[in-house]
């Protein structure tokens, strides 16, 4: 059986892995503003339903399952606009 890469540093709360990533943020911008900003909500939405597909597809195979499944819940309460990162 294959050993599990150990990853380098702290480890990383879900909840700031999750919610809002440093690298998704330019100036106060966060990258899923600009999106509503350029695209449109509704293709927000859409593309947040698609990208919390691909969050339960790959859970566990890439980064931790729980990390994954955070991730997914994240983009289904973005789906159906409920901002997560304003969410209790």
């Amino acid at each position: 059986m294959e050993e599990p890469k150990k990853k380098r540093g702290r480890p990383k709360k879900i909840d700031q892995v999750v919610n809002s990533p440093k690298h998704y943020l330019t100036g106060d911008v966060e990258c899923i503003d600009a999106m509503v900003s350029v695209f449109g909500e509704e293709q927000v939405r859409i593309y947040a339903k698609i990208n919390a597909f691909k969050y339960l597809w790959r859970a566990g195979k890439k980064d931790d399952e729980n990390t994954d499944l955070a991730k997914s819940r994240w983009y289904l309460q973005r789906a159906t606009g409920v901002d997560p990162r304003r969410s209790p």
